[in-house]
């Protein structure tokens, strides 16, 4: 007995000598969409999609370079030219032309003009941020539904414990009686033995529980994004059941989750156009200036007194482009896209149906949870004045220490079925929530 109260008290110990931080639904959520992982992340795609605009964006501006080079020639290319172009028919001249050294300097400018690639990537930009938008809400959203199934699951387990908590101490009177019945004569010893077993049991059954609360607490914390070794409590008043509106049928077409496939539908769309402007011709502007030494010397810093001369040039042109054949390799690739589009109408289809299943579930379950919790509560009711009114006569020499024992048993089982029955509906009024595209309210 000893072993079992020390057991008791260092598990008391452990949560007293923290700093315990109480915890809502709504700031478990709160914190979650500000320190998970996923949320920042999804935040980051969001600012990283305005970056991709800007890249696409910079396609239809002018693109300007300058560029230089310094070369030396060791060995000069010599010519062979016919003698007749100077006046010595029947000749040949071998000639070398160019000069040992030469570098230039010049800047260039490229303007594209028509490209209708350009003017669909811009078009698919803008929808992509749209897309990373979607995309960033239906994380929030996901990370909203894991932190509150987890956020109930550990107040099922610390529900648990609190109910072998009472019956460890309710045991424990019981066993002073019998204690007291036994040093008195009026008990047998086999009775006595069968209540150390049973207190035995409950702190094993504790232990199990307390570790299984541990796991599920570090669990929420995960999913959260908060240190693991933050001690969290959780108010009571988070659990009261109150009938969810089941009359009201979501919009579908207002789930992120059909939106955001709705948006892909798009960028497929447009990823198609991008391919079909191949077939398109393409106007551009190209201008450029440059400066050239020649010399035998390197040019840099030289004159034409060391036998450096430099010169400039430049030139402007139009550069069109007009495909062609291109061995129907773009009609390929417009039929793989017009594919892709396909296939996800049919993801469309499918995810409706998804949705409806959804919510018809969630319904359901709403329905058939609020039915069993009142069963439940009835039956925890009476399974606790059936256990009082047993201790009684157990008290009165009424009845046997086993019936009083499965009156005990009864009991717990009748509030663990309460309890999972609160967890049930609870589970499936989150569910409910996301079928309406609602999870947000919960931080509301």
């Amino acid at each position: 007995m000893k072993r079992i109260i020390l057991i008791f008290l260092s598990s008391f110990a452990l949560t007293a000598n923290a700093q315990v931080k109480t915890l809502t639904l709504k700031d478990a959520v709160s914190y979650a969409l500000q320190n998970k992982a996923d949320a920042k992340k999804a935040k980051l795609e969001v600012e990283n999609s305005e970056y991709k605009i800007q890249e696409v964006r910079s396609r239809a501006l002018p693109q300007i370079s300058a560029n230089g080079n310094l070369t030396y020639n060791p060995v000069l290319q010599t010519s062979v030219i016919d003698g007749a172009g100077f006046g010595a028919p029947g000749t040949t001249i071998q000639a070398t032309f160019g000069q040992k050294w030469t570098s230039g300097a010049g800047i260039s400018l490229t303007q594209a003009i028509f490209d209708q690639s350009v003017f669909t990537g811009l078009r698919a930009a803008k929808s992509t941020r749209e897309f990373y938008q979607i995309n960033d809400q239906l994380t929030e959203e996901q990370v909203i539904e894991r932190v509150a199934n987890n956020y109930y699951q550990v107040y099922v387990q610390r529900q648990k414990l609190i109910l072998l908590d009472s019956t460890f101490a309710n045991t424990t009177k019981v066993r002073n009686i019998v204690k007291g019945q036994f040093d008195n004569g009026l008990a047998k010893k086999i009775d006595l033995d069968r209540i150390v077993v049973k207190m035995s049991n409950i702190s094993t059954q504790r232990q199990q529980i307390l570790n299984a609360v541990q796991l599920q607490e570090n669990a929420l914390k995960f999913y959260m994004g908060m240190p693991i070794e933050t001690q969290i409590e959780i108010p009571q008043t988070e659990f009261e059941v109150t009938p969810a509106a089941l009359t009201e049928a979501p919009n579908l077409a207002n789930r992120t989750e059909y939106l955001l496939l709705k948006k892909q539908e798009e960028l497929l769309v447009l990823q198609k156009k991008s391919i079909e402007a191949e077939y398109y011709p393409t106007l551009s502007l190209s201008a450029g200036y440059n400066y050239l030494g020649q010399g035998p010397e390197m040019p840099l810093f030289a004159k034409p007194a060391d036998g450096v001369y430099w010169s400039d040039y430049s030139a402007i042109g139009l550069n069109l482009r007009v495909p062609i054949f291109t061995g129907f390799g773009t009609r390929a690739k417009v039929r793989q896209a017009d594919v892709q589009i396909r296939s996800l109408q049919e993801d469309l289809k499918d995810t409706k149906l998804s949705l409806d299943l959804d919510y018809k579930n969630a319904t359901t379950q709403i329905q058939n949870s609020i039915i069993t919790i009142e069963n439940q509560k009835e039956n925890m009711l009476l399974a606790g004045e059936i256990l009082k009114n047993t201790n009684n006569n157990y008290l009165q020499g009424l009845a046997s220490l086993t019936d009083l024992l499965d009156a005990e048993n009864a009991s717990i089982e009748a509030q663990n079925n309460y309890t999972a029955a609160i967890l049930d509906y609870k589970v499936a009024e989150i569910a409910l929530i996301k079928s309406k595209g609602e999870l947000k309210t919960l931080i509301k």
